[in-house]
This record gives structure tokens, C-alpha cells and sequence, in this order.
């Protein structure tokens, strides 16, 4: 992490307001898949966008293209049509000019140059049209935005092809791209035996290229996606949020075979996967089997980010490149949304003492949860917690797996609510060992006394001392912290003392 700032501490000043990055507060990508065309417009902190815009067409390109060499004719004109909006869409949005790529359909069939000069010809949008090792590391590229220090295989799969690329380090390493995408795969000769030794002899050849094993292995594409929500359904998962789900080689292998057995069509209501979608999923299944086969990763991990997120990760200098995607979006959300912006990092040194042998990590998650303590004061305040609580567990932030996202949005409700008896967040919560919940409802309990004091100085009158091991919890007020310690902030110190289990002693501040 960038540590030239020190008055910042390890994450640095931030920089989504820098002149080298204010230019990628907006940022919109067409993505020309073999299966789907699809419009996205990043906004916000860079290192960690919100998806300001995002529509998908479902126009299958590459559909009979192995058979007539073409794409799809259907499908063309539908993405001509979809292109055409997008284009106008950015014009109505006042965005800078869109950035269009075009994967394997386009570049195999013999039609591919004339549909780009198409597009240019009727709306002035230039496709670039990317080799798949390009697709494989734009891709990797991605991952790489969610998860700065991922190390692993990443593995993309799309209507026409599958990549594969090794990213350790913050970089990308070898990549390889492969036929093995579900609409070219659909029309392999032999039946399943076909199919599946057709799959084997290319994945043979893949894993002797990169013989990646033992790793954690990174899924991208709609199609591992929508294993991902059937995976959810059997287990009953309780969190539905695709991005950093986490599957063992056990579970995909039970998930296939249950996908196998049940009706496409129920488990595409149950799930809202289009039809087009879950058409593709059997033959999905069949290559995802002999991937985790293949590689035998140690974990598997959904990535909602890839080739569109590579594309904004491409343009973003190395010193933000090198940031926190999580502590950026939630300083850009204080900044934004905060009625006192700069209080959380305050807040997070008042607290600090509760949790001094912690963690990195856990330090971190409160740090994220001071930056947002303030962010949703505009809710009623009978559903304030619950707003907290679901955007910490739903928001689209990369760098946060799921029980860290349920430690963040359980710390934000006990910000504003005592109690969590009765919540429907319930069920999340039981992805927590119970010390990190009993930790998460300390942190919220500390910053909901906390921001009881003010809103400027906090260090200068008050600050906290914990001593674990006698259970006491001490805190310090100058003359100014006496006068805001009223009937409601001490009972929000009682509350925090009785989550802790400490004795109370309360001294002057000299």
C-alpha cells in the first residue's frame, strides 16, 4: 500500500479527487461478447467504481458461427441496435468517448471487420478487436481491481472461448486462450462422450502451457456466474452477493451433479437467470468440472469484475493502481455523502485503543466502518441500521470477502441500534465465528458513543484506554468532553462497556 503520506498512515492520501485520476471518475466500456453486448459507466473513487450505468444484451454473436464462419445474423443486427443506444446513451450522459472491445466472435468470423466497420460507419464508435491472449490478461486485469494481492489462475469463460492467466503480485503473468466457450462447444460431434473428450484434450493441453495447481482459482463470465446462484440455492446461502463467493472443489462437484438432476427451467426461475443464459449452463458444467479436475484448486472464487474492469484498471497510474480498493470507496462515500467528512478518521483513532493487538486486517474493516459511520444519516431513523447493514453486505466493493462484508454492515447497524434480536440479518450473521460478531457489535457500539462527543478534536477531549486482561475499560474527558458527556452519551459508553464485559472508570483528561 502507498505509504508516502505519513499523516495518512499506511493508506495514504486519497486520490480520487487527484488531477492523475479525476479523469476516470467516468468511464464508460462496450463490451461485443459472443454472447451478450453490454454497456458499463463507471463513477466514482477509480480504484473501487460504482457501476453507474449497466445494461446487457443478450444477442449471441457467435451462435452457428462454427458451422457458416458468420456471425449470427440475428444476433448482428441486435447488437448494431444495442451499440446504436449505447452511443447515445454516453452522449446523453456527457461521459468522455466510450471504449469498445470485441472478443472471439467477432475476431474469428469472416464477417468481423465489416461489422466493425459497420458500427463506425453508423456510429462513430471504433471497436478494437483483441486477440485472446489480450482477452485473458484485460481479464486478469480485472480480478486484479477487486483483489490487488490475489495469487492464482484466473479464468474467464465466454459464448466462445475460455482464457486462462496467472496473476500473482499485483501482475499478470502467462495467458493462454482456448476454444472451450459454451456456444462453440454446443455443436462438438459424439454426444457427452464427444463433448467431454473433446473438453479433456484441450484442457490436457492447457494445463501442460500453465500447470497452475494447488492455487485459488478465479472464475469470470456470466456462465460461472450462474453456477455460482445455483451453488447458492442448494446450500441455502444466505448472503446472495456473487462477488468474492467462495466454493470448495467439493461443492462445484455436488452443484454439477445437482444442476444434472434438476429441471433447467425451475432452477432458471428460482435463480432469475435468463433462458439464454441457462442454456449454456450444462455445457458450463461440463467444462468447470474438468478445469477444477484439471488445475485442482485449492479454492474457488467468483469474480463479478473482468474484461470491462481490466479496461479502467489499464488506465489507472501504478500509485493508484497500488491502492485499497476498499479504504478508497469509502473515503470517496464519506467525502460524498458524510455531513462532517474527515470525522471518520478521527473516529477510528478514538477507537483504535479497544483493538490494539488486532489484526491488519480487522484494523482495516474498522477503519472502512468509521469512513461510512455517517454516510446514511439521510434514512428514517427507524430503518437507518438496516440501510447500513445492507449497503455494507450488497455495495459493489472490491477487497472484501463475505464474512468481512457482514463484519462491516453488523459494525454499521450497531452504530445506530443496540440490539440486532430480531433483524432479518440474522441468518448472515451466522457466517461469523462469534468472537467476530461480538467484535463487530464493539466497534459499532464505539463509534455510536463516539460520535456523540463532536465533531472536531475528539482527540483533544476525550480518548479511551482498554485493559483486556482486568476487563476495565477507562475513559478520559477534558473540561469541553465533561460537558458533551450528557444522559445519552454515557448510557452509549455503559452500552459499549456491557459488549466488552469491562468495569468502568472515567478520569479527567490533563
Amino acid at each position: 500500500m502507498d505509504n508516502t503520506t505519513e499523516d495518512w498512515g499506511p493508506f495514504g492520501r486519497p486520490l480520487f479527487d487527484d488531477p492523475s485520476t479525476r479523469a476516470l471518475s467516468r468511464v464508460g466500456v462496450v463490451d461485443v461478447g459472443s454472447n451478450s453486448v453490454r454497456l458499463v459507466v463507471f463513477d466514482g473513487a477509480a480504484r473501487s467504481p460504482a457501476y453507474f450505468y449497466n445494461e446487457k444484451i443478450m444477442c449471441a454473436l457467435g451462435a452457428g458461427l462454427p458451422e457458416t464462419g458468420h456471425l449470427n445474423p440475428t444476433g448482428r443486427e441486435r447488437a448494431l441496435a444495442a451499440i446504436k443506444r449505447f452511443q447515445l446513451l454516453a452522449e446523453g450522459m456527457d461521459i468522455p468517448p466510450l471504449t469498445a472491445v470485441a472478443t472471439a466472435a467477432v475476431r474469428e468470423a469472416s464477417d468481423g471487420a465489416d461489422f466493425c466497420e459497420e458500427v463506425l460507419r453508423e456510429t462513430g464508435l471504433n471497436i478494437y478487436v483483441i486477440d485472446g491472449e489480450e482477452e485473458a490478461r484485460l481479464s486478469a486485469q480485472g480480478v486484479l481491481l477487486g483483489w490487488p494481492t490475489a495469487n492464482g489462475l484466473v479464468c474467464d469463460i465466454g459464448g466462445s472461448s475460455m482464457e486462462l492467466a496467472e496473476v500473482a503480485e499485483g501482475r499478470v503473468g502467462r495467458r493462454l486462450t482456448s476454444p472451450l466457450g459454451p456456444l462453440k462447444l454446443s455443436n462438438v460431434k459424439g454426444g457427452k462422450k464427444g463433448l467431454k473428450k473433446h473438453i479433456s484434450g484441450i484442457l490436457d493441453d492447457l494445463h501442460d502451457r500453465i500447470p497452475v495447481e494447488g492455487k485459488r482459482l478465479f472464475l469470470v463470465g456470466g456462465s460461472w456466474r450462474a453456477i455460482a446462484r445455483i451453488d447458492m440455492l442448494r446450500r441455502g446461502y444466505p448472503l446472495t452477493v456473487l462477488h468474492e463467493y467462495r466454493m470448495t472443489p467439493k461443492s462445484v462437484m455436488e452443484t454439477v451433479k445437482w444442476i444434472n438432476d434438476h429441471d433447467l427451467d425451475e432452477l432458471r426461475a428460482l435463480t432469475g437467470t435468463s433462458q439464454a443464459r441457462m442454456v449454456l449452463v450444462p455445457i458450463a458444467c461440463e467444462v468447470l468440472k474438468r478445469v477444477v479436475r484439471k488445475f485442482k484448486p485449492k479454492e474457488i472464487a467468483i469474480s463479478s469484475y473482468g474484461i470491462r474492469e481490466g479496461m479502467l484498471y489499464e488506465q489507472m497510474p501504478q500509485k493508484l493502481r497500488d491502492r485499497d480498493p476498499l479504504i478508497e470507496a469509502c473515503r470517496f462515500a464519506e467525502s460524498k455523502d458524510a455531513r462532517w467528512p474527515g470525522f471518520g478518521k478521527q473516529l477510528y483513532n478514538f477507537i483504535l485503543p479497544l483493538f490494539k493487538s488486532a489484526p491488519d486486517e480487522r484494523k482495516r474493516l474498522i477503519l472502512a466502518a468509521c469512513l461510512l459511520h455517517d454516510v446514511t444519516w439521510r434514512a428514517h431513523p427507524d430503518y437507518r441500521a438496516e440501510v447500513c447493514f445492507d449497503n455494507a453486505t450488497r455495495a459493489n466493493l472490491g477487497g472484501l470477502r463475505h464474512r468481512e462484508r457482514v463484519f462491516l454492515g453488523l459494525a454499521l447497524l450497531h452504530r445506530y441500534k443496540n440490539s440486532r434480536e430480531g433483524t432479518r440479518f440474522e441468518p448472515m450473521v451466522e457466517l461469523l465465528a462469534q468472537k467476530d460478531a461480538v467484535d463487530a457489535e464493539v466497534v459499532g457500539k464505539a463509534m455510536r458513543f463516539g460520535a456523540m462527543l463532536t465533531v472536531d478534536a475528539l482527540d483533544k477531549m476525550a480518548n479511551l484506554r482498554y485493559f483486556p486482561k482486568k476487563k476495565q475499560l477507562e475513559l478520559r474527558l477534558d473540561e469541553t468532553g465533561r460537558g458533551l458527556f450528557g444522559e445519552v452519551a454515557e448510557a452509549r459508553f455503559m452500552s459499549l462497556a456491557a459488549a466488552l464485559g469491562a468495569e468502568v472508570e472515567i478520569k479527567k483528561l490533563r
